[in-house]
């Protein structure tokens, strides 16, 4: 696997895939790497003969009280892991390489509406970090496609709809989910939880197939909401929402619609956790 911190050697090495008609997966990720990050890897390589990922741990889309000075950092395992999984190439920037005007100055990119609900409301101005960053590892590296985990839903929208808005010929792929055996999403803000808290992190996903569940069976959308944030806080959480919306837009659903999709970010001890749940609603 290439290592390389600067665009002159990525671009350089991409040109050498593009002239032998190798198409290109792409990988974006903030590091420390786990088996939802890996998968990711591997699916792309199935995808695509070249497989490149990224680690960058983005300033913009943290906020001014947020993690970015602790936020985990394993650049050793990280290498070992991408390399096992098959990934060709791993663009690990600086923030002078990807920001050399600096953060102030550096063009923004806004998915106006859907960047606004959620996870947008609770962290102002992280998607539009999100976006500019991807924005800008798309430009960098060039890819046919780029995979993204379905845990971070909202995020995989916004992708999906910058790409589309300004004519990226990049396919945006979500995988779904990965998970612990006790139906935990993986994340690396995992880490953050003390062992009793490690305990009480499943029950978001439980309160999600619950309203899943009740969904199904037609229950009203309001009533499982409240009913999830109430068990979330028994539970010890600290629930930012529990939403019900559009699977194809996070739009506010409507009787007719079917696809839905129920997200939630709960807060426990020093991590934040979101998950979400798919689910088809009956017809009638």
């Amino acid at each position: 696997m290439h290592i390389v911190e600067d665009l002159n050697g990525l671009r350089g090495q991409v040109r050498t895939w593009r002239a032998a008609g190798e198409r290109i997966g792409c990988v974006p990720t903030m590091g420390n790497l786990h088996e939802g990050h890996l998968t990711l890897v591997r699916e792309a390589r199935r995808l695509a003969p070249r497989v490149v990922a990224t680690i960058f741990v983005n300033p913009l889309q943290f906020g001014p009280t947020e993690d970015l000075a602790a936020y985990p950092r394993t650049p050793e395992q990280d290498q070992a892991g991408l390399a096992a999984a098959g990934c060709d190439l791993l663009f690990a920037p600086t923030v002078a390489t990807m920001y050399p005007g600096g953060q102030q100055t550096q063009t923004r990119v806004e998915v106006p509406g859907v960047s606004d609900i959620l996870c947008g409301a609770s962290r102002p101005g992280h998607f539009i970090g999100v976006a500019t960053v991807v924005c800008k590892l798309f430009n960098m590296v060039q890819p046919d496609l780029a995979l993204f985990g379905e845990k971070d839903f909202q995020q995989l929208l916004i992708i999906r709809r910058m790409a589309a808005d300004l004519a990226m010929p990049v396919e945006v792929i979500g995988v779904p989910t990965v998970r612990e055996p006790d139906g935990l999403a993986m994340s690396s803000r995992n880490g953050y939880l003390t062992s009793g808290e490690r305990g009480q992190a499943p029950a978001l996903y439980r309160a999600l197939s619950v309203v899943a569940q009740a969904l199904a069976a037609g229950l009203p959308v309001a009533q499982v909401e409240t009913e999830a944030a109430a068990a979330l806080a028994v539970a010890g959480l600290r629930p930012d929402y529990v939403s019900v919306r559009r699977a194809a837009d996070l739009g506010e659903p409507t009787a007719a619609d079917r696809e839905l999709v129920v997200l939630a970010a709960a807060y426990l001890g020093r991590a934040r956790l979101i998950d979400n749940l798919r689910v088809s609603r009956p017809v009638g």
